[in-house]
């Protein structure tokens, strides 16, 4: 039976927004963008008439037992679930100056005790990664380190099988000579990462790529790249201060519950293992200061929520939040108004989360508005107290998870007072005071 060639004809890709087109145009039909259609070529396949698929029993594939890298670094491992395993990808984004390569060249540092690691930068120089790694201390322990920006080469030298760990800094700077594209463009990062990621697959070596992010916050490129990795992080806080949260979204070799909290300084990411402790250690006691008891994943956290309510100056009132999502902040505030006696029509509101951590848990809700309650009517709620709670537009005090560990966490640091939700299959603890709805607990506590 003679061979059948099957030709795939040429298409047209967005570079803006991946869509595919069979003719050029000067304008993209799907996102409206000019000049952003470039030409990618698809190579001729061969078809034999017969399935190239491996197939066996799910039990015996489930004796499989992941391999996995420690990185030296206890809460890094916690994050990605145990370690790195062996022959993952795995995709770290955040926003510039946040210390994504500061962090890299630690991590490189501590596995080369025991593995061998490739540290790939299309940025900067070997010079470059040489005296910032001598500066951080990460040189005491050999890796290899080269400056590139060849999909192609870098995934040869991931073929060869001779690192455990290869990271590369960053995807958004490879191009691949297959692809007519310049480096950062939707065709150029899937390509690569695709090349990489295969590679990293065949020679079994764990792969941690860096991803840009765009002025959204999101990961530059297509949503593809994120689909395609086995673990996306992100290194959230605030780029000059405060501290620095390692957060996973997807993790297919553990949880994404788990978090690390850094500070940095000037050897670098340091991990911080009490971080309610340092968070609160400058707290001064006034109206508009609640003590938050969050959750970062599974690990409890006290900060301090601040809020300033003002009267305006202005005929439109103007609200500010940091560390928190003004939206949330613009409707808690009307279910205040509407569900409560405080009128804040006419008041400039602020808020702000201490320490540059940025709070996502609707648990904040009750801590948010009793700060902004105690601004408001120049009262201070007591200084032994954490709060924690979700907040509905019925003005309702709902149930959180992780109470327990909040209120552990608390008295851990001296706390005696918790203010919350009432626990639904727990008994109460002698920490917990609980309200049922907003109205009652300002009634109660601010009054």
């Amino acid at each position: 039976m003679s061979k059948l060639k099957s030709i795939k004809p040429n298409n047209y890709v967005c570079n803006n927004c991946g869509s595919t087109f069979s003719t050029w145009s000067g304008r993209c039909e799907r996102c409206g963008e000019w000049n952003t259609l470039e030409l990618k070529i698809s190579n001729p396949t061969t078809s034999q008439g017969r399935s190239g698929l491996v197939v066996e029993p799910i039990s015996q594939s489930a004796t499989f037992s992941e391999r996995r890298i420690n990185s030296g670094i206890a809460s890094v491992d916690s994050v990605f679930g145990g370690g790195l395993v062996e022959g993952s990808v795995s995709l770290l984004s955040g926003e510039p100056g946040m210390g994504k390569s500061t962090l890299l060249l630690q991590l490189a540092s501590a596995i080369a005790k025991n593995q061998s690691v490739l540290y790939v930068s299309g940025e900067e120089s070997v010079h470059q990664l040489a005296a910032r790694a001598k500066r951080l201390g990460a040189d005491q322990h050999v890796f290899n380190v080269a400056s590139n920006n060849s999909t192609e080469e870098i995934a040869g030298e991931i073929l060869s099988a001779k690192y455990k760990l290869v990271i590369v800094d960053s995807i958004q700077t490879l191009r691949s000579e297959q692809i007519g594209s310049t480096a950062g463009s939707v065709t150029q990062v899937t390509s690569s990462s695709a090349l990489l990621s295969s590679a990293a697959k065949q020679s079994n070596t764990a792969l941690l790529i860096v991803g840009h992010v765009t002025k959204d916050g999101n990961i530059a490129g297509p949503k593809l790249l994120e689909h395609a990795v086995d673990t996306v992080l992100s290194l959230e806080g605030d780029p000059t201060v405060g501290l620095k949260l390692l957060r996973v979204s997807k993790n297919r070799f553990g949880s994404t519950n788990e978090t690390a909290i850094f500070e940095m300084r000037s050897n670098g990411l340091i991990p911080v293992l009490n971080p309610s402790a340092l968070l609160l250690a400058e707290r001064q006691i006034s109206d508009g200061s609640i003590v938050l008891a969050a959750m970062e994943g599974s690990r409890p956290i006290l900060v301090e929520v601040q809020a300033l309510v003002n009267t305006t100056s202005y005929g439109y009132p103007k609200r500010a939040a940091s560390g928190l999502d003004l939206g949330r902040l613009n409707l808690l505030l009307a279910m205040l108004e509407r569900r409560t006696k405080l009128k804040l029509g006419d008041k400039d509101v602020y808020l702000n989360i201490v320490g540059g951590i940025k709070i996502t848990e609707p648990a904040a809700d009750l801590a948010v508005v009793m700060a902004i309650a105690s601004a408001a009517k120049a009262k201070q709620l007591k200084a032994n107290a954490v709060v924690f709670g979700e907040v509905g537009l019925s003005g309702e005090v709902r149930h959180v998870p992780g109470m327990a560990k909040r209120i552990a966490e608390a008295k851990q640091l001296g706390f005696d007072f918790a203010i919350g939700p009432k626990p639904l299959n727990a008994k109460p603890t002698p920490l917990l005071h609980p309200v049922s709805d907003v109205l009652s607990a300002l009634n109660t506590y601010l009054s």
